[in-house]
């Protein structure tokens, strides 16, 4: 099978008559999206459960086996076994990264640097840490079944030798217009997918791309739109789009589905998210009730930053007295809005969780 050639950006041949159908109701629930995120006081705490279910599914979608409590748990000090850490990390390596780039795009635009500082963080410690981490290919790779040759491959992608020709170009298109942003997103996703610059983590960075793209361009106040739970629900015509690209030149298949997926993920985000914030405004009202204590607003945004926690770290972080913060949790616990997943034993500390809150985020129990 002979190397895929990338076609020039900004593509040429759309159909517009059959994706301008589609445009409009996936602005219209992104917009939607966008605006109930902006009535978010602290997003980064608020959400901080959409960001750590994000990289968990995103990390499945690799073969990672890991859940969010398992994370969350494993942070909190309870052990696993070896190889569940190394899922685990890869899972944490996820949601560093987005943060860097979060960071990185408040002074600067996507650029093919930040791509490599993303990935070497992506890939730091964890498996394919020895495929060069935050370096672009200089061999020739190809997917298909394992330990498949080229010939039996279903997807060679460009050769190295005009990777970083491609790579330039892809870089000019993350800056340009296009005809529309959710247009472009779909085609900076697949188009990088394509390319395929990284020995490993392509699909995790290409993943990453469509909320921090769509952040560069206005289209979201924050990054905080994760596509991973759709694509994971639609692998096969996930994986079946980019083949109609690379085997038929189907971009308009492509991209129609792409927008299908905003539009849908979007709805299943304002959902969540409205029911995350209902969740707050009553737990709000009901830890005051409990606590009647100045500290009821700080309880609450630490249970919200982190729903699995030892008991010290709740104090670290919230920056309640121990005296003041133990008789809380008490309180908490009693209530049952705290569940204790490991009991204090001597100076080990207690693990509690903050169960409804998982609940309400993953759509599922814990215990």
């Amino acid at each position: 099978m002979s190397p895929y050639v990338p076609e020039t950006l900004p593509l040429t041949g759309l159909d517009a008559a059959r994706l301008i159908r589609l445009t409009g109701p996936a602005n219209a629930a992104l917009a939607r999206y966008d605006g109930l995120l902006q009535s978010v006081i602290n997003p980064d705490v608020m959400l901080s459960p959409l960001t750590n279910q994000e990289a968990v599914l995103s990390s499945k979608i690799e073969g990672t086996q890991a859940t969010v409590d398992e994370v969350l748990e494993y942070e909190a000090g309870i052990e696993f076994d070896p190889e569940k850490v190394h899922d685990i990390q890869e899972v944490v390596n996820y949601r560093e990264t987005l943060k860097l780039a979060q960071s990185a795009l408040s002074k600067q635009p996507l650029t093919l640097s930040l791509l490599r500082q993303m990935h070497g963080l992506l890939m730091n410690s964890v498996r394919g840490a020895d495929k060069s981490p935050g370096q672009f290919r200089v061999q020739q790779n190809w997917i298909g079944s394992p330990g498949c040759t080229i010939e039996q491959a279903t997807f060679v992608p460009p050769s190295p030798l005009q990777l970083l020709d491609h790579l330039e170009a892809f870089e000019r298109y993350l800056s340009a217009e296009d005809i529309d942003p959710l247009v472009q997103v779909a085609v900076v996703h697949a188009q990088f997918e394509l390319l395929h610059p990284f020995n490993d983590g392509n699909g995790r960075i290409g993943r990453l791309l469509i909320p921090l793209f769509l952040y560069q361009k206005r289209t979201l106040a924050s990054p905080m739109f994760y596509l991973s739970e759709y694509l994971e629900a639609h692998r096969e015509a996930y994986y079946a789009g980019l083949r109609g690209i690379s085997q038929q030149g189907d971009w308009t298949g492509w991209v129609a589905f792409f927008l299908a997926a905003i539009h849908e993920q979007a709805e299943t985000n304002t959902v969540r998210v409205r029911g995350i914030l209902n969740l707050y405004a009553r737990m709000k009202q009901q830890v005051v009730d409990l606590t009647r204590s100045q500290h009821a607003v700080k309880v609450l945004d630490t249970l919200f930053d982190r729903p699995v926690f030892r008991s010290n770290d709740f104090i670290d972080r919230s920056g309640i007295p121990k005296y003041t913060a133990m008789p809380f949790l008490r309180q908490l616990r009693d209530a049952g809005i705290l569940v204790t997943l490991r009991e204090q034993s001597g100076r080990r500390p207690a693990i509690l969780a903050f169960r409804e809150l998982l609940n309400c985020a993953e759509g599922r129990k814990i215990l």
